[in-house]
């Protein structure tokens, strides 16, 4: 379990463009969860995930993981960095081995695993994130763009994070590949039942048909938290902050508005079709016109 408590940060403390960037922020994101951090560029959600790996360390507050209090300025760093995975935007970019093998081995090597060890860890991530024998011998150059994210994670996942944290992992990608994507987001949530997965997106279709439970960030503070049911539900909030809701959240509103009782929690295709066949079902029963 992830526990923040009354955290606070400031960029470039002391000089003429300090400026706060998390607000007092209190919040529990549990063991085995798949989690999406939503929020306008700027609301403090990419600051955040810096600090669960201790990439930046607070101005005050607590960050405690399985009871461990990452803040402490004694804790090692090194070891938090184990424990907590992080993939930046494009993480591709930071391939740079001759083999995408050699890549996604990288990190266990320098954790000074036995080759064994290196071995058995770079073919289960490898299948984790489906790629094949045979591009594990290609040049990490030579892979689409889709092939080299998967890779990309591929390394991360290799370390055995016990908190795998995303940022925008399907940023760039065609519509396939974000598909592609996001199912394996949720392969790993079930193949890694211990695992806490928090990704960071401006997709809200993505968010909908992904996360358990979503963690909304406006001005540096945490302005809301809940399933996506709940959160989808405050479309008139979350829009007050610079967000979109899923499209067929929007459809499911307008047909509100012209008077057809639909659940005011919509926010998957899926549900709207089985809300809309309830809907005619029921107005046929009673003899009304659904046209």
């Amino acid at each position: 379990m992830i526990e923040v408590k009354n955290l606070n940060y400031i960029y470039q403390k002391g000089t003429a463009n300090e400026r706060r960037a998390l607000f007092d922020i209190s919040m529990t994101v549990p063991d085995g969860s798949l989690n999406a951090f939503i929020g306008h560029t700027g609301s403090g959600k990419s600051t955040l995930i810096q600090h669960f790996n201790a990439l930046l360390r607070p101005e005050s507050g607590k960050i405690i993981i399985d009871g461990e209090d990452i803040t402490d300025k004694k804790t090692d760093l090194r070891e938090i960095r184990k424990k907590v995975g992080l993939v930046f935007q494009y993480p591709e970019y930071q391939l740079f081995e001759e083999t995408v093998e050699k890549d996604i081995a990288f990190g266990p090597k320098n954790l000074g695993l036995s080759g064994g060890e290196i071995k058995t860890r770079v073919k289960q991530a490898a299948e984790l994130m489906g790629i094949s024998e045979k591009n594990l011998k290609k040049s990490p150059f030579d892979l689409s763009g889709g092939e080299k994210r998967r890779a990309a994670i591929a390394g991360v996942l290799a370390m055995f994070p016990r908190v795998l944290i995303l940022d925008e992992p399907t940023a760039g990608l065609d519509p396939g590949g974000r598909d592609n994507i996001l199912g394996i987001i949720k392969r790993l949530h079930s193949s890694r039942p211990e695992m806490i997965i928090i990704f960071v997106s401006h997709s809200m279709e993505d968010v909908a048909k992904t996360a358990e439970n979503i963690y909304v960030f406006n001005n540096g503070s945490l302005a809301m938290e809940g399933a996506p049911s709940e959160v989808f539900s405050r479309a008139a909030e979350l829009e007050a902050m610079g967000l979109n809701v899923p499209q067929i959240t929007r459809l499911a509103e307008r047909l509100r508005s012209m008077g057809y009782d639909l659940p005011r929690d919509i926010y998957t295709v899926e549900y709207a079709e089985k809300a809309i066949k309830k809907l005619i079902i029921s107005n046929r029963r009673k003899g009304q016109n659904t046209d």
